[in-house]
C-alpha cells in the first residue's frame, strides 16, 4: 500500500515557492489567454452583480427620500461605467495586474458603500448594516478572483474585504461615543441594533479563511493549469510528427502505450516514392533538396489523407500510408487506390509550382497492396514508435520497386485490385494486367497496373 504524505509534508509542498520555470513563450502566451478570458468572465459577472444591486435599490423602499444626500446612485452608476470600461480593455488588450488590483478595491469600495449606505436609508444606527446579508456578496468579489488563476488576486480581494468590514464595524461601533451598543448577550444582539463583537471577528475570521482556502486551491491549481498548457502546447507540436488518426488514438487510449503492443486488421498499404531522387539530389544544394522534399509532401500527403489514408512514415522522398491500419476500415483497398490515382493526377498537375518542376509526373511512382497486417507499438521503454508490419507491407514495396522494372508509373497486384473494385473502386484509367517474377518473391505475381508511362 503506498504511503500517503504527511500533513506537514502537504503543507509545505503547497506553501513553498516553487523555482521559478523557464516556460517557452508560446506557453506563457497561452496562459496569459486563459488568465485574460478569466477576467472578461469576471467583468460579465460583476455586470450582472451591479445590474441586481441596481434593481434592488431601485425597488427597495426608502426612507432617505429628499432628507440627505444617497452616495450608492452615483457608486453604483460609477461602477457600472469602470466595469464596461474594463471589459472592453479586457477583450482588446487584456487588463495588467494594476488593473486588477485596482478593480478588486473599487469592487470591495463600492459593496461597503453599499452596505454603510443602509443605515442612512432605513434612518438606523450604523450597527444595522452590521446584520445585513448583503455581506455574503463578499465572498462573491473573493471567488470571482480564482478565475484568473493567480492566487495573489484572491489574496488581495480576501484582505481588502476584511479590511473593509473592520472598517465598517469600527465605524459602527465609534459613531457615537456615548452609546456604543456594545453587548455580550447574544439574544439582545439578534434582537436588537447592539452590536456583539465576537460576531464581527466571527465574520472577519471566515473572510479570511475562505480566501486561504480559495488561495490554497487555487496555488495547486495553477500548478496543474501551467503543466496542463504546457504539456497540451507540446502535445500540439508532438502531433505533427504523427498522424492524425495515431495521434488521437494515443489521447483516447485508456492505457498506455507499452512496446509489443498490437492488433491484427485487414488494411492496404501505399508507398510512393519519387524516382532517382537521390542521384538529382546530389547535384542540388541541401535548401533546394528540404524545399523540394517539403512541397513534394505538402501536395501529396493531404490527397492521402483525403482518401482515409494515415501517414505510417516518411522515407526520404518516399511516403509509407496505411488504410484501415489504426482504425477499421471495409473499404482499404478502395481508398488506397483512390489515393493512388488522385497522387497520379497531382504529379501531372504541378508543374505550375517552380520547385516541383524538376520532378516530372513519369518519376512519380507508386504501388498500394492489401491484406492482413499487424499495427502494433515498436521500440524501448523511452522511445516508442506506431507501425504496421506483415506480407501486405513488404508486397508494396517491392511493387513499387516494380514499376521501374516494367516501366510504369503506379502498380497493384490483382487482388488487391479485384478487392478495391468489389468496394466501389473505379479506376481513372484502363488498367493492364500482366504476370511477371517480381525480384525476391519465389513465385510469379498478377500484377496491375494502373497508370503507365506516356
Amino acid at each position: 500500500m503506498p504511503r500517503l504524505p504527511a500533513l506537514p509534508e502537504i503543507l509545505k509542498d503547497t506553501f513553498r515557492r516553487r523555482a521559478a520555470v523557464a516556460l517557452p513563450p508560446r506557453v506563457l502566451e497561452a496562459i496569459e489567454r486563459q488568465e485574460n478570458s478569466g477576467e472578461v468572465l469576471v467583468k460579465l459577472i460583476q455586470l450582472a452583480v451591479v445590474g441586481l444591486w441596481t434593481t434592488l435599490y431601485l425597488v427597495a423602499p426608502r426612507t432617505d427620500m429628499g432628507t440627505s444626500f444617497s452616495p450608492v446612485p452615483y457608486a453604483l452608476g460609477g461602477y457600472m461605467v469602470l466595469n464596461v470600461v474594463g471589459l472592453f480593455w479586457a477583450l482588446r488588450r487584456g487588463l495588467p495586474n494594476w488593473a486588477v488590483y485596482l478593480n478588486i478595491v473599487l469592487d470591495i469600495s463600492v459593496l461597503t458603500v453599499l452596505i454603510w449606505s443602509f443605515h442612512i436609508q432605513y434612518r438606523q444606527p450604523p450597527s444595522f448594516y452590521l446584520k445585513a446579508p448583503t455581506l455574503l456578496y463578499i465572498f462573491i468579489f473573493v471567488a470571482l478572483r480564482t478565475l484568473r488563476f493567480q492566487p495573489r488576486f484572491v489574496i488581495a480581494a480576501g484582505l481588502t474585504a476584511a479590511a473593509g468590514w473592520l472598517a465598517l464595524t469600527g465605524y459602527a461601533i465609534l459613531a457615537d461615543p456615548s452609546n456604543m451598543m456594545i453587548t455580550h448577550n447574544y439574544v439582545h444582539y439578534m434582537t436588537s441594533n447592539s452590536i456583539l463583537v465576537g460576531a464581527e471577528i466571527d465574520k472577519i475570521i471566515s473572510i479570511l479563511m475562505v480566501t486561504v482556502i480559495l488561495a490554497l486551491a487555487l496555488r495547486r491549481a495553477n500548478d496543474l493549469l501551467v503543466v496542463s498548457v504546457s504539456e497540451q502546447a507540446a502535445a500540439r507540436d508532438l502531433s505533427r510528427f504523427f498522424d492524425a488518426e495515431v495521434a488521437d488514438r494515443i489521447r483516447s487510449s485508456e492505457t498506455t502505450a507499452m512496446a509489443g503492443d498490437g492488433i491484427r486488421r485487414e488494411a492496404a498499404i501505399l508507398f510512393v516514392d519519387i524516382r532517382s531522387f537521390t542521384p538529382m539530389a546530389a547535384t542540388l544544394d541541401a535548401g533546394e533538396v528540404v524545399a523540394t522534399l517539403a512541397a513534394y509532401e505538402r501536395r501529396i500527403v493531404p490527397l492521402i489523407r483525403q482518401h482515409g489514408g494515415s501517414i505510417d512514415k516518411f522515407l526520404g522522398d518516399g511516403i509509407m500510408a496505411t488504410f484501415g491500419a489504426v482504425n477499421d476500415s471495409t473499404t482499404c483497398a478502395a481508398d488506397a487506390l483512390r489515393a493512388l490515382d488522385a497522387v497520379m493526377a497531382e504529379a501531372e498537375a504541378w508543374s505550375d509550382e517552380p520547385v516541383l518542376s524538376r520532378i516530372t509526373p513519369e518519376r512519380v511512382n507508386a504501388a498500394a497492396a492489401c491484406g492482413e497486417v499487424l499495427f502494433c507499438t515498436m521500440g524501448g521503454e523511452n522511445r516508442l514508435e506506431y507501425t504496421t508490419i506483415g506480407a501486405a507491407v513488404n508486397l508494396a514495396a517491392k511493387l513499387e520497386k516494380h514499376n521501374k522494372v516494367l516501366p510504369a508509373r503506379a502498380l497493384t497486384d490483382a487482388a488487391t485490385f479485384d478487392r478495391a473494385v468489389a468496394q466501389g473502386y473505379e479506376p481513372t484509367h484502363q488498367p493492364r494486367r500482366e504476370r511477371q517474377h517480381l525480384e525476391a518473391v519465389d513465385e510469379e505475381v498478377d500484377l496491375v497496373v494502373l497508370h503507365e508511362i506516356r
